[in-house]
C-alpha cells in the first residue's frame, strides 16, 4: 500500500468510528490539521448521511476551498444544503482564481452577492478570469502577477518589494512589461538577489519562457510545465499583454484530473460523479454504456449466426471462438491505451501516425505468429485435425493485425471528429476485434472444413 493511502485509510476509519459514536469534537480537531484537499477526499469517501455530519465539522474558513476540491456531484449536494449566508462567507474567503472555478456552481442570488462584496479592482480581476473557459490557460490563471518595467534598476525593484511587504504565494519570478502592459520577459528572484544594484531589469531579465496564450488548452499548459520544469508562467492575451500567471499547484490539479478522467472514461464513467450517488442515478448513467455494449454484442452474435451451419458441423470452432476474440481484444486494448496516452501527452499526431502504425502492425504480426503457433499446436493435439490448427492460427494472426490497426486508427479518428478516444475507443475496438475474429475463424472453417 502506498504511503499516502495508509493515512487516508486510517483517517476515514477514525472519522466513521467517531460519527458512529456521536463524538464530533475529535473530528473537528482532526480536520483542523488537514488541508482542504484532504478534507474533500474524506467527504467524497463517505455516504451522504455521514458526509453531512462531517461537513458540519469543517471550519467555515475552509469551506470554500473544500468545495473546490470535492467531486462536482458532491459539491452540488453540499451547496444545496447551505444557506445563502454560508455560501457568501465561504466564497469570500477564497483566492480569486479559486473563486472563478467555483462561482459558476453557486446560485444566482449568491453569485450577485459575492460580486457586490468585492471591491472594484477584485471584481475586475475576477471578470477577466471568467472571460476564459475553465479548461484553458486563462481559466487556470490568477491575476496576482507582480510586474516591473525594463528601464528601472535592480535596486529600485528591491526597494519596491520591501515597501510592498508581501508577494503572492509561489512567486519565483516577476514579469517584465512595457508601459502598455505587453509582456517582455521574466525576472527570476534569484537574478534580483544576485545582480548589481545599478543594472536595469532589461539587462538581467530573461525572455524565456515565452508567455502562454490565454486560449491554450489546460492539457497543453500541463505539458509545458512538465517539459520546462516551471513553477509559474505568464499568461498573455491575443495582443501579447500580460493578463495573469499560472502556478504549479494549478497545473498539478489539471494533471490529477486528466489521470482520473483517463481511468474512468475507459469504463464509460465520469470522475466527477458521486461514489455514493443514489442507485437510480448511477443505474441510469451506467445503463447507457451497457446498452451500447449490448448492441455491439448483438452485432457480434449476428456475425456468429451467419455461420450457424458450420458451427453445427464443427463444434471445435465454437470451443475456440473465445480464444480468438479475447486475444484480439487484449492486443487492441494495449495499442489503444498507448495511443490514447500519447494523444493526451501530445506525443501522437497525424504527422507521426504512419510510423506508429507500422511499428504496431509489426508488433501485432510477431505476436500473432508466436501465439498462433502455440494455439495451433494446442488445437492439433486436442482435436487431432491439422486443418483446425491452421485455421485458428490464421484467424489469430489476422485478428491481432486488425487489433493493431484499430488500436491506432480508432483514437485518431475519434479525436478528429471531436469524440473523447478514452470514452468511446474501447467499445468500438472490442466490436471490431470480436466481429472480425469470429468472421475470420468461422469463415475459414466454412471454406476448409466441409
Amino acid at each position: 500500500m502506498s504511503e499516502t493511502a495508509t493515512p487516508t485509510k486510517s483517517r476515514l476509519h477514525a472519522v466513521r468510528a467517531a460519527i458512529e459514536s456521536g463524538r464530533l469534537r475529535p473530528i473537528r480537531r482532526m480536520l483542523l490539521s488537514l488541508e482542504p484537499a484532504e478534507i474533500a477526499l474524506l467527504l467524497d469517501s463517505l455516504p451522504p448521511h455521514e458526509r453531512e455530519l462531517l461537513w458540519e465539522a469543517v471550519d467555515p474558513d475552509d469551506e470554500g476551498e473544500v468545495l473546490l476540491h470535492v467531486a462536482e456531484e458532491v459539491r452540488a449536494g453540499l451547496i444545496r444544503g447551505m444557506d445563502d449566508e454560508e455560501l457568501v462567507a465561504a466564497a469570500g474567503s477564497m483566492e480569486l482564481d479559486d473563486l472563478a472555478d467555483l462561482i459558476g456552481d453557486l446560485p444566482e442570488t449568491v453569485t450577485q452577492r459575492v460580486l457586490h462584496s468585492l471591491d472594484q479592482q477584485d471584481r475586475a480581476r475576477l471578470q477577466r478570469v471568467l472571460v476564459y473557459p475553465e479548461d484553458t490557460a486563462g481559466g487556470l490563471m490568477n491575476t496576482d502577477a507582480v510586474t516591473v518595467r525594463p528601464e528601472v534598476t535592480v535596486e529600485v525593484v528591491r526597494r519596491y518589494l520591501r515597501m510592498h511587504g508581501d508577494v503572492p504565494d509561489k512567486t519565483d519570478c516577476l514579469f517584465v512589461v512595457n508601459r502598455y502592459g505587453k509582456y517582455l520577459g521574466t525576472l527570476f528572484v534569484t537574478r534580483l538577489l544576485t545582480n548589481e544594484d545599478d543594472l536595469t531589469i532589461g539587462e538581467v531579465m530573461e525572455t524565456d519562457p515565452p508567455g502562454i496564450p490565454a486560449e491554450t488548452a489546460a492539457a497543453e499548459v500541463a505539458r509545458l510545465f512538465a517539459n520546462r520544469d516551471l513553477v509559474s508562467a505568464p499568461v498573455v492575451d491575443g495582443d501579447g499583454r500580460l493578463v495573469g500567471r499560472i502556478t504549479v499547484d494549478d497545473v498539478l490539479d489539471v494533471i490529477s484530473e486528466q489521470a482520473e478522467h483517463s481511468i474512468m472514461s475507459m469504463a464509460g464513467l465520469d470522475e466527477e460523479d458521486d461514489m455514493f450517488a443514489p442507485v437510480a442515478a448511477s443505474t441510469r448513467r451506467r445503463a447507457v454504456w451497457l446498452g451500447i455494449n449490448l448492441a455491439t454484442a448483438f452485432l457480434a452474435s449476428w456475425v456468429v449466426g451467419l455461420f450457424e451451419a458450420t458451427i453445427e458441423k464443427v463444434v471445435a470452432l465454437a470451443i475456440l471462438m473465445p480464444i480468438v476474440a479475447s486475444m484480439g481484444g487484449i492486443a487492441g486494448t494495449q495499442t489503444l491505451t498507448l495511443i490514447v496516452r500519447g494523444l493526451a501527452l501530445g506525443q501522437v499526431e497525424w504527422s507521426n501516425a504512419r510510423a506508429i502504425l507500422i511499428k504496431e502492425i509489426a508488433v501485432g504480426a510477431l505476436n500473432g505468429l508466436l501465439w498462433a503457433l502455440v494455439v495451433a499446436t494446442f488445437a492439433l493435439l486436442w482435436f487431432r485435425d491439422w486443418r483446425i490448427g491452421l485455421i485458428i492460427g490464421a484467424a489469430m494472426v489476422t485478428n491481432l493485425l486488425a487489433a493493431a490497426l484499430s488500436g491506432v486508427g480508432i483514437p485518431l479518428l475519434l479525436k478528429r471528429v471531436g469524440i473523447d478516444p478514452a470514452l468511446a475507443g474501447g467499445v468500438v475496438l472490442t466490436t471490431i476485434t470480436d466481429c472480425l475474429g469470429f468472421m475470420t475463424l468461422l469463415g475459414l472453417g466454412a471454406l476448409f472444413l466441409k
